[in-house]
């Protein structure tokens, strides 16, 4: 680690552009916070929401962080717009299983599938991968696991590996465009992409990489899919129409819940992050559905959501003390004005860190360093790129670890709510498999997409 990279860890000076001061051994300190607090995670030898609590306290103890940083700054504190994305959806959710409309999805897709579980997941994978990359991944899983949960149910199969493998689908959908995972809405607010420049950049290698992984999951997941004749019999012979409890409030939920995807897709026209359109519709929702609110709260994850303020605050401690950003620089400095190579260790080196953080704050603290990486190019062939490499990386390495993606936290705390509670290494030992996969497939689509004829 040479030049800035060293400088950083030594003197504190963030490399995000962050006034914030802190000596050598609160960066130790603070790493040696992060890497307890991650332990405790990985070995759930205490709750993972009072691991990252803890950690989140140990490091403004410890001086990584204070207040202002941990709760007002845009690069380095909570990021508040991914929690009310995810309350506002949370309740949206809530109110509109009161209708039964999980229900009869959950008969509807077995019965297409026949019973099968493998064609059920593809199937269920297939709608979450495509769903994920029109709205974004975590709103998408929301909206799919608790009809994930009721087919898996009716056939007679344990649930796991079916919010596991679609929660991985909904990763690497979201891949495919600028509104399908939130680390790319971040790099195209700083790279000035539009939302066609991801999708013909992206999202022909994410129909490749979709492939390839559900031809990997019939293999991954194989204990997922016993069969049983009797229960598919009966799923067989029932009307799913007769599921629908409240016809008058699902058709005024799917009213609000085609507006909130609207103003997802026109968010940017519009000037409105995607949390306050949530948080729109949660509202609007509750108003015309004259719910209490024991009901609309009902599904409202309130761990997730807890466990998420608490890892952001760690990684943006990590952050503000010049550690994720001096591991970059030190990459970056490595590979010099060969952009192949700078390519190469972008987008294996974001898809080992995003694993071991969430991706979000990550792709915050990188985005800099690869903007002045490009901008020294000039024009050169392959330095945009740069920004693609980010992107496959951050985004296919979230599905490495638990806690490497938002989406992944989510599914994991639905699961547990519903009494199928999936540990780090349950999780982790799935996503380590796809990650290296679909990442081994992104190299060499960088290579003849951007170099070999440059």
């Amino acid at each position: 680690m040479t030049g800035l990279a060293a400088a950083a860890l030594v003197t504190g000076e963030t490399t995000n552009g962050n006034e914030f001061s802190a000596s050598t051994p609160v960066v130790v300190l603070a790493i040696a916070v992060f890497v307890g607090a991650y332990v405790f995670i990985a070995t759930e030898w205490v709750h993972r929401v009072a691991a990252a609590l803890g950690g989140a306290a140990l490091m403004v103890v410890i001086g990584a962080t204070d207040a202002e940083a941990a709760f007002f700054s845009e690069e380095t504190g909570v990021d508040w717009h991914v929690i009310f994305l995810l309350l506002g959806m949370m309740i949206i959710v809530s109110v509109v299983k009161q209708t039964g409309v999980f229900e009869y999805l959950a008969i509807w897709a077995a019965k297409k599938a026949k019973g099968r579980p493998y064609a059920i997941l593809a199937m269920l994978c297939t709608i979450t991968a495509v769903a994920s990359a029109l709205l974004d991944n975590v709103t998408t899983v929301l909206l799919v696991a608790p009809v994930t949960l009721l087919v898996c149910d009716r056939i007679g199969v344990r649930p796991e590996g079916f919010l596991i493998a679609e929660v991985l689908a909904s990763n690497i959908g979201g891949t495919a465009t600028l509104i399908g995972d939130p680390p790319n809405i971040i790099i195209a607010s700083r790279a000035d992409l539009s939302f066609n420049d991801f999708v013909l950049n992206l999202a022909p290698f994410v129909v490749v990489a979709f492939i390839v992984f559900l031809v990997l999951a019939r293999w991954l997941f194989r204990r997922s899919f016993t069969y049983h004749p009797e229960r598919v019999q009966a799923i067989m012979s029932m009307d799913e129409r007769r599921a629908i409890r409240d016809p008058a409030l699902l058709r005024r939920s799917l009213i609000v819940l085609g507006l909130v995807m609207l103003g997802f897709v026109l968010h940017s026209a519009l000037h409105l992050e995607p949390s306050i359109i949530a948080l729109l519709g949660a509202g609007l929702l509750v108003v015309v559905s004259r719910t209490s609110s024991s009901e609309y709260l009902e599904e409202v994850e309130w761990p997730t959501l807890v466990f998420f303020m608490g890892l952001f605050i760690m990684v943006g401690a990590l952050v503000n003390v010049g550690v994720i950003g001096a591991l970059g620089e030190a990459a970056i400095e490595a590979v010099g004005d060969d952009y192949f190579r700078a390519a190469t260790g972008l987008l294996f080196g974001s898809a080992v860190l995003s694993g071991i953080v969430d991706n979000i704050p990550y792709v915050a603290s990188m985005v800099p360093l690869v903007s002045d990486l490009v901008a020294a190019g000039d024009g050169a062939p392959g330095a945009d790129a740069l920004w693609w490499a980010l992107a496959l990386g951050a985004d296919l390495g979230g599905n490495a670890t638990a806690v490497g993606a938002s989406a992944n936290v989510v599914v994991i705390g639905i699961a547990a709510r519903s009494g199928y509670p999936i540990s780090f290494w349950h999780f982790t030992r799935y996503g380590l498999v796809v990650t290296a996969v679909t990442v081994l497939l992104a190299w060499p689509y960088l290579y003849f997409r951007y170099y070999a004829f440059s």
